[in-house]
């Protein structure tokens, strides 16, 4: 028989997250965190003890859930952000969410809490900046990577008109959404610098929180030194968005200060006095008048600024605190024969999805060959 009350396992985690990362600390004038799915406990179908992370509750994480039968997933982005009025099979999202019901599994969303914390994802994304890399940057950062031209031609087929040309094949390249990131080349925060939040948060219970943060350093960093510290702590992409002003190249770049966003920094940003924007997106119009302004600018996509704070901070992190919610309500609900079976389980498993992924990725020219 289903209960009107959610998994225990799926408790502990909420209250684990609740104290990591204080709902409290989160904007809430437009986001929307917490628990936003509290699925009903059956324990004739119980889940395992293991909570999912996630950027985005897309199906195919859903579906992963599913599989592989987690209590819980915490997914940074919220999956609801406005009010209801129905919840169908039509729509994908609330078929995920009526699906996740369905199976016993809640859902937990941070967002903003998570980047506003101390030592959260903006604290993360500014130790990668102020990182040290043990190796120098790779000289194609400075001079700019060669651009291949077409594939040579035999001698004697340079006018037959028989022989069709090589065109270039094109092959999708995503962010590695499942790569550990492990930053064995990258020293964090190692680099004299200060920070600050660029949006302090008011609660003196939590002190250095709030909304981005700004890096000032005590001495001038090359900017190909930054590009390079920015692909080292986000698992080495293919490529990424770099805006400079006209007239100027990356080598003749020197910066002193940062404004840092996960995600999209548009509005964050807007009037801040510093050298280089590092953020997931920027519009076309944003990113424009930045430069027009003397900034530089680097994005990543929008939750490739996200993804990597999972894997690295957030798995480990949640795991220890989760263990000890754990003990805590297993010791502390009174005896219930339906939750005998789920209370003796002492295991506690933290898992990132292996099928969350931003959208976007780049296509690649290759010879028709290669």
């Amino acid at each position: 028989m289903m209960s009107s009350q959610t998994a225990p396992f799926s408790k502990a985690v909420v209250s684990a997250m609740r104290k990591l990362y204080p709902e409290r600390l989160a904007d809430k004038s437009w986001d929307n965190t917490g628990l936003l799915l509290e699925a009903p406990y059956n324990p004739q179908r119980r889940q395992r003890n293991s909570a999912l992370l996630t950027v985005d509750l897309t199906k195919a994480v859903a579906d992963e859930a599913i599989e592989t039968k987690q209590s819980i997933v915490v997914a940074y982005h919220p999956i609801i952000f406005k009010g209801l009025k129905a919840l169908s099979l039509g729509d994908s999202q609330q078929q995920s969410l009526l699906r996740l019901a369905t199976e016993g599994i809640s859902v937990y969303c941070p967002h903003t809490a998570v980047d506003a914390a101390s030592g959260g994802l903006g604290d993360w994304l500014a130790d990668i900046v102020t990182g040290d890399a043990i190796e120098q940057p790779p000289q194609e950062l400075l001079q700019g990577s060669p651009v291949e031209g077409p594939p040579s031609v035999p001698p004697g087929e340079e006018t037959d008109p028989f022989v069709l040309p090589q065109r270039p094949s094109f092959i999708l390249q995503p962010h590695p959404s499942g790569l550990k990131f492990i930053q064995r080349d990258l020293k964090l925060a190692s680099i004299p610098h200060t920070r600050s939040a660029i949006k302090p948060n008011e609660d003196p219970s939590s002190p250095g929180a709030g909304m981005g943060r700004v890096v000032r350093f005590a001495q001038p960093q090359p900017l190909a030194h930054l590009i390079d510290r920015i692909a080292r702590g986000l698992g080495q992409p293919k490529g990424f968005p770099v805006a400079i002003p006209q007239g100027t190249a990356i080598e003749d770049i020197s910066i002193r200060s940062v404004g840092i966003c996960a995600g999209s920094g548009g509005s964050l940003f807007a009037g801040l006095d510093v050298d280089l924007l590092f953020t997931g997106e920027l519009s076309h119009h944003e990113a424009l008048a930045a430069i027009e302004r003397g900034q530089s600018v680097v994005t990543m996509f929008h939750s490739n600024t996200e993804r990597g704070f999972l894997h690295s901070v957030l798995s480990n992190q949640l795991l220890q605190a989760v263990r000890e919610e754990w003990e805590t309500i297993r010791s502390g609900i009174r005896e219930d024969g339906r939750l005998e079976e789920a209370l003796k389980d002492t295991s506690v498993e933290v898992e990132v999805s292996e099928r969350d992924r931003d959208p976007f990725g780049l296509v690649i020219a290759q010879s028709a060959g290669g």
